[in-house]
């Protein structure tokens, strides 16, 4: 298969990749989303595989009715195709289905709290605020350093190791940047944290959906202990989420969400919680969320996660390549060429701010990029080389515009057609930095929101 109908054939599954948005110039266009490391479409086959359910869509482990049995047997085979898929141990592990990777985190932070450690949660300068607020107040948290290049310093992680001398409870750190794109090697920094008596946690939100993860078994080195990821990155929408770790982690520990389902039995003088992952399940389970993530890891599998990888891999360099030669852009952070990346790099365009660029791109092209601090604050801020009166003056004056960076992450139906348009526009706008300036200032939201609201409208008159 020629690599142009493989691209064609990739923008096929997706649902809503051509769908056409009003541009500046009073023109239609299809809509260009480089915004995929925040969400991405559907599947076509995922919302298949929704409507084929729904007439069996029952409660979860609450019913003796047909639908509910047939429906508590799907989710209870989602978590066996969830350990296949990354490798999990069928016996040892156990898949705990959640909203998303940052209600897994705060799980497993507070299941480890909750077993009395006063030991140290080793976490790096390049996380997600995901994997790292909900490990402050629960432990003393401390953190490996980055590069000059915004790369996880090994050497920094050897030195904490070393440092707290076997105090280390857990190595907390991103499979994949958010931010810069960086691949972290899990398994170097599983063997090491083992190495140190320590369990690592790997948040694969980022990873997941574009590369293929091992967790390896239990009595390899480089086994990695905890996992989470979001089904809502991976083309599988409803709201799905899952943690898996090993089983003992969660059996003496209270759930942190508490109410039905969850107990065996309670009585005014006792609770004898179930065993997991259903204590941690309170309420009723999501079972569309299920539905969704386990038709999304078939047709993924199917289309193999390396091939996907190479693919999104050759997108993301050729883009890098185009947009090294646009004036007065600058990476963040690109050290070297094919370097470990999924598909996702941020920037910078000199003279003019990251939210009126963003704003230029989505109007001017229809096209949807993320910018700010992602939600990784400490990072963007080492990566600009603010200093703490940088951000002392920004924090104290409301109306100036904090730094921040402009983000495109892309999906395996984005194509070079679509970069080629980025590209283009992007040199337009580097080299009439002026004149985007004044049509984009201030005086002019009011026709940026106009043009907003027609979008708005457009769509709704479309829906049914």
């Amino acid at each position: 298969m020629r690599e142009d109908s493989f691209a064609t054939y990739l923008r096929s599954l997706v649902v809503g990749a051509d769908t056409p948005v009003s541009i500046a110039n009073g023109s239609r266009r299809a809509a260009i989303n480089f915004d995929n490391a925040a969400t991405t479409p559907p599947l076509k086959s995922v919302m298949r595989e929704i409507v084929r359910f729904a007439p069996w869509y029952a409660s979860i482990h609450r019913g003796a009715g047909v639908k509910s049995i047939m429906s508590s047997e799907m989710f209870e085979q989602s978590r066996d195709i969830i350990k296949k898929f990354v490798h999990a141990d069928a016996d040892k592990d156990v898949v705990i289905c959640t909203k998303n990777t940052t209600e897994s985190i705060n799980i497993l932070a507070y299941t480890l709290a909750g077993c009395g450690s006063e030991e140290v949660i080793l976490s790096t300068d390049m996380e997600h605020l995901a994997n790292d607020l909900p490990w402050q107040g629960k432990f003393k948290v401390d953190y490996a350093a980055i590069d000059g290049c915004g790369r996880l310093s090994l050497e920094s992680l050897r030195q904490q190791l070393t440092k707290y001398k076997g105090k280390v409870r857990l190595v907390a750190v991103t499979g994949a940047s958010n931010v810069t794109g960086y691949i972290n090697p899990v398994h170097t920094i599983a063997q090491m944290a083992h190495e140190y008596g320590a369990e690592v946690f790997v948040d694969g939100a980022q990873l997941v959906p574009h590369c293929a993860i091992d967790m390896k078994p239990h009595d390899s080195a480089q086994h990695i202990d905890y996992l989470a990821f979001s089904g809502h990155k991976m083309y599988a929408p409803f709201g799905g989420g899952v943690l898996i770790g090993r089983k003992g982690a969660f059996e003496h520990s209270e759930p942190v969400y508490k109410g039905g389902g969850i107990a065996k039995l309670v009585t005014r003088r006792f609770i004898d919680w179930d065993s997991p992952p259903y204590k941690e399940e309170a309420g009723t389970p999501n079972a569309m969320a299920a539905v969704a993530m386990v038709a999304a890891i078939r047709k993924l599998s199917g289309i193999g996660l390396n091939v996907i990888h190479d693919y999104e891999h050759n997108l993301i360099c050729y883009a890098i390549a185009g947009m090294r030669s646009i004036p007065g852009l600058e990476l963040y952070s690109c050290a070297a060429k094919n370097e470990k990346r999924v598909s996702l790099i941020s920037f910078t365009l000199q003279g003019i701010h990251h939210k009126m660029l963003a704003d230029i791109l989505s109007v001017e092209g229809g096209i949807s990029v993320r910018n700010g601090l992602f939600c990784a604050h400490p990072y963007v801020i080492k990566l600009l080389k603010l200093s703490d009166d940088d951000i002392d003056y920004y924090y104290n004056k409301p109306n100036a515009r904090f730094p921040g960076l402009v983000r495109i992450s892309l999906g395996l139906y984005n194509n070079y057609r679509e970069i080629d348009m980025l590209l283009e526009l992007l040199h337009r706008i580097a080299c009439n930095r002026d004149y985007y300036k004044r049509k984009y200032s201030e005086s002019a939201k009011a026709r940026l929101k106009s043009i907003q609201q027609e979008w708005l409208l457009a769509s709704r008159r479309k829906l049914p």
